[in-house]
């Protein structure tokens, strides 16, 4: 060891400027630390602006803040997807986070003083914590089907999709079941032949019920805030949400839907039973995937590419959390109404661990594993 080696003087950067890295920037501000956030954009704002165009989030503006500053409007609208750009913009500025744009993270190393972080630009920084405050939203998953290569129509993820506009006329396949893909087919529906392509039965449940958005009722039960694994299969518990508009969308014709087909063709799919039918677009809302590769030196993730923590906390290197990851306390997680209260826990934990850096000689980090001082936090 090194035993010249000084502190680094940031005592976290967190990586990501998204809704939960700035979650995670308004409590290290609220503990006194000093912190950067680091975010590959222009803009603190994640990835908000790279969702189609009519996006609107699954609950009213009420539920949908992040901590110490409402959502502006009335607050039973559902805010559509600028207006969750420009509250991002707001909330940066509001709190004057300390946030560096167009910083990519491409990797971290472990040093013996906390964490040397490379950027994309060639800059380097030194931190004593780091918060991996990236999520789940900026590597789209797009699944091998049988036949993918020698499809000559345009296949792409709903991330790609912007507006309708430029698929009217055409026959079209929405793979997924979720809500982006049902709202995304329901809003193809008026201007092309759609039909939407799922593994299990679309499960609805009432936007409202009673005259109450059901996040009132989610909230008022507590089942929002119950304890949840990091490795929970959310699509299990996340049915589409629905006023009416998309139970009815099928039920008219207007949109139709079948099981997922079995392959392509170079002309279009070949549905389960064997039928071949001309598709001009298949669009898979397919979800994401981690986005944590910069991380990839430290040996924190596993075979899939996901974290191995506890409730935020990494299980294998002390200093290190996550903001933003789905499941990763509540099922609120990865939401705007969630990553606040996963911020507030993480960087208590953070805050704790840097004061016992101060006690020990050198202020260097133990290499013991964190997995007694996570059981402590609970």
């Amino acid at each position: 060891m090194d035993e010249h080696a000084v502190a680094p003087s940031i005592d976290t950067i967190v990586v990501g400027a998204g809704q939960a890295g700035l979650a995670a920037g308004y409590y290290l501000q609220r503990a006194g630390l000093r912190f950067t956030l680091l975010e590959a954009g222009a803009a603190p704002v994640g990835s908000w602006p790279h969702y189609y165009e009519s996006l609107k989030l699954f609950s009213p503006a009420r539920y949908s803040a992040l901590p110490g500053l409402p959502f502006p409007g009335h607050p039973d609208h559902y805010p559509a997807r600028d207006e969750v750009i420009a509250y991002l913009e707001d909330y940066a500025a509001q709190f004057r986070l300390r946030v560096r744009t167009n910083t990519r993270v491409v990797t971290v190393h472990r040093i013996e003083t906390g964490f040397r972080v490379l950027a994309e630009d060639g800059a380097t920084l030194e931190t004593r914590t780091l918060i991996a405050a990236t999520g789940s939203f900026r590597r789209p998953y797009l699944p091998s089907v049988p036949g993918q290569q020698v499809f000559r129509g345009q296949l792409l993820h709903s991330s790609a999709y912007r507006s309708p506009d430029a698929y009217r006329g055409q026959r079209i396949v929405v793979v997924g079941g979720g809500n982006s893909a049902v709202q995304i087919a329901v809003e193809l529906a008026p201007l092309a032949q759609v039909t939407l392509a799922t593994r299990t039965v679309v499960r609805f449940t009432p936007q409202r019920i009673l005259g109450r958005d059901i996040h009132f009722w989610t909230r008022l039960l507590g089942l929002e805030r119950l304890p949840l694994g990091g490795r929970l299969r959310l699509q299990e518990i996340n049915p589409v949400l629905d006023t009416g508009i998309y139970r009815h969308a099928l039920s008219t014709g207007l949109l139709h839907s079948r099981p997922m087909f079995a392959g392509f063709s170079a002309e279009g799919v070949i549905w389960a039973d064997g039928e071949r039918e001309r598709v001009d677009t298949v669009i898979f809302a397919t979800g994401y995937r981690s986005n944590l590769d910069y991380l990839a030196e430290l040996d924190v993730l596993d075979g899939a590419g996901r974290a191995r923590h506890r409730a935020g906390v990494s299980l294998t290197t002390p200093g290190l959390a996550y903001v933003g990851l789905p499941a990763q306390r509540t099922f609120a997680s990865a939401t705007l109404r969630g990553v606040g209260d996963d911020a507030a826990y993480v960087v208590a934990h953070l805050r704790r661990y840097l004061r016992t850096l101060s006690l020990s000689p050198g202020g260097r980090p133990s290499h013991a594993s964190p997995a007694k001082s996570v059981s402590q936090d609970r």
